[in-house]
């Protein structure tokens, strides 16, 4: 396991950022008083979000093992976040041992927690580079000193896509997944989660305004919106739905029963 690049030993933290704030949802340690504020604030507003997370996480861990089972070896997932486990490699790697596996994200305390908690099987590999998903460039180049862009990739983005804008002057988030699914080769998937106001657009509305008033920009999306991230692909069954919805195992259905998650999502594959 190694990081790319060097990354300064400093962590801001006079703002939270959301992968210290999810990190306070899982129950983790790795986060500050910043962090915990905001994300106690939304909980506050959202009883979802606990909820949420672990949803998330779970959607996951069934992705990876459907798309591993099909055959795909070669993994990227930005938004990496404070490693959790089970982490996106142990997955993979647990189905098929040699698979390939590079983690990106932007936050310094991420990558000295991936450095030190990251390793992977003696037959595959487990990398992290510190880079921004909108510099895709940059990250992609990175990338591809691990990864063979000749052959499949599963690309994963689980609950970063609402934190990036639309607009064609800001994010252009649409532009930039097509940038990365253009860089796959046909037979690669894409995995995606979101929140959407769709479901609980009050508690939606209300976390977002504590989101943008902490100076992280927040953007939940309808079905349409969400849906609009897989055009040209093909959706694997059961489409774009609910996160526990997505394939669900048994732990999955039980927790339905504890309420909605506002979060949809999907997987597809390049043809």
């Amino acid at each position: 396991m190694s990081g790319s690049e060097s990354v300064p030993a400093r962590v801001d933290t006079s703002r939270p950022h959301p992968a210290r704030v999810y990190d306070w949802w899982l129950g983790g340690k790795d986060n500050y008083p910043v962090d915990e504020e905001l994300a106690r604030k939304i909980l506050a507003v959202d009883g979802t979000v606990l909820r949420g997370a672990r949803a998330n996480r779970r959607f996951m861990q069934r992705a990876v093992r459907t798309v591993a089972e099909a055959g795909t070896r070669q993994f990227l997932d930005i938004g990496t976040g404070i490693p959790t486990e089970p982490n996106l490699h142990q997955v993979a790697q647990g189905v098929a041992p040699e698979s390939r596996v590079v983690y990106a994200d932007n936050d310094p305390i991420v990558l000295r927690h991936a450095e030190a908690l990251l390793h992977g099987s003696q037959e595959g590999s487990t990398e992290y580079v510190h880079a921004d998903v909108r510099d895709a460039d940059a990250l992609l180049a990175r990338a591809r000193e691990s990864l063979d862009f000749g052959r499949p990739i599963a690309l994963s983005l689980v609950a970063l896509t609402h934190y990036l804008s639309d607009d064609p002057d800001g994010d252009d988030v649409y532009g930039l997944l097509e940038k990365y699914v253009a860089a796959l080769a046909p037979g690669s998937h894409l995995i995606l989660s979101q929140v959407t106001p769709d479901l609980s657009p009050q508690a939606i509305e209300h976390a977002a305004n504590h989101f943008r008033r902490s100076g992280t920009p927040f953007f939940p999306r309808s079905l349409a919106e969400f849906s609009h991230f897989f055009d040209g692909l093909e959706l694997l069954g059961p489409g774009v739905i609910p996160v526990y919805g997505w394939r669900p195992e048994p732990a999955d259905v039980a927790a339905q029963a504890e309420g909605i998650v506002p979060v949809y999502a999907g997987v597809a594959r390049k043809p």
